[in-house]
């Protein structure tokens, strides 16, 4: 999930595994554990030959205004590997190419939720262990993060993450069946807080009228922002969209459900007098 709670990273050099650079004595290599893989490559190298592609649709759809901004920090040993293991069997380079069988992709008829934005992926990573009989399809862009998820799904034995890659809006749109998704979660979005950026953010009406065509009725969708203004503006349109219904009485905000982990970087905003704002709506059928 991308976190609005602290200011992202400022952009750094691409980080690449790759052959060992040398070391003085006593200085750590790249594949220490935790430190960040560096290596130059050469021209059209690809930065993980295994793994997620830089532009997996590359220009086969129209240009539009993109709600999210890839951000390349650096990626640890730890992670460059998980992404050269574990891409070909849990990643999916989202490419609008093709559809998409939920079944084959997840191994069994288990209920799915598409989680659009994971940051670091923690927090999915919980959900997806206190709710093994519901299978997660994790998107994000972030590319240290899409590593870091595989990695804890690997170390903590959860068959029910898959990773994608790429633009949420040509995975809804081009590879997902109608009525395919049980749920979906909106996690701390970025709020792009400057009025002319608001033609930005991910909710808006055209996007939960896109969503809810691959919604089952009765599907969640729950939001989570710790920005009021952005907050405010989704109670507004989801309240307006026909296909959607809020699940409390009083017409406003939820509270946190449990499944929902507190984060780090959300708590730390808590302590500081932030307010988190929870949305449920259910996907009504017309």
């Amino acid at each position: 999930m991308s976190d609005s709670l602290n200011t992202p990273d400022a952009p750094q050099p691409a980080a690449t595994p790759g052959e060992p650079t040398p070391h003085a004595p006593g200085e750590a290599s790249e594949h220490t554990p935790g430190l960040s893989v560096r290596h130059t490559r050469s021209k059209g190298e690809p930065r993980f030959p295994d793994g997620p592609k830089p532009d997996p649709a590359g220009s086969h759809f129209e240009r539009r205004i993109r709600s999210f901004q890839p951000r390349r920090s650096r990626v640890t040993a730890g992670q460059a590997d998980a992404l050269q293991r574990l891409w070909p069997k849990w990643g999916l380079d989202i490419d609008g190419r093709g559809g998409i069988d939920l079944g084959e992709l997840f191994g069994n008829d288990h209920p799915v939720v598409l989680e659009i934005g994971f940051g670091m992926g923690e927090a999915t990573a919980q959900m997806a262990a206190a709710d093994l009989g519901t299978n997660i399809l994790a998107v994000d862009v972030h590319t240290p993060g899409q590593g870091n998820l595989l990695n804890l799904a690997d170390q903590n034995g959860l068959p029910n993450v898959r990773v994608g890659n790429g633009d949420a809006i040509i995975l809804l749109r081009e590879m997902l069946a109608p009525d395919s998704l049980d749920g979906l979660r909106v996690y701390f979005p970025d709020p792009w807080p400057k009025k002319r950026h608001h033609k930005r953010r991910l909710i808006q009406p055209e996007f939960l009228s896109l969503a809810a065509t691959r919604l089952k009725p009765g599907a969640i969708v729950h939001c989570a922002t710790d920005w009021e203004p952005y907050a405010e503006q989704m109670l507004e349109v989801l309240t307006a969209h026909p296909d959607f219904e809020n699940t409390q009485a009083d017409g406003g905000f939820a509270p946190r459900p449990d499944y929902r982990p507190l984060t780090r970087f959300e708590g730390q905003g808590l302590d500081k007098g932030h307010v988190v704002n929870d949305l449920l709506f259910r996907r009504v059928q017309r």
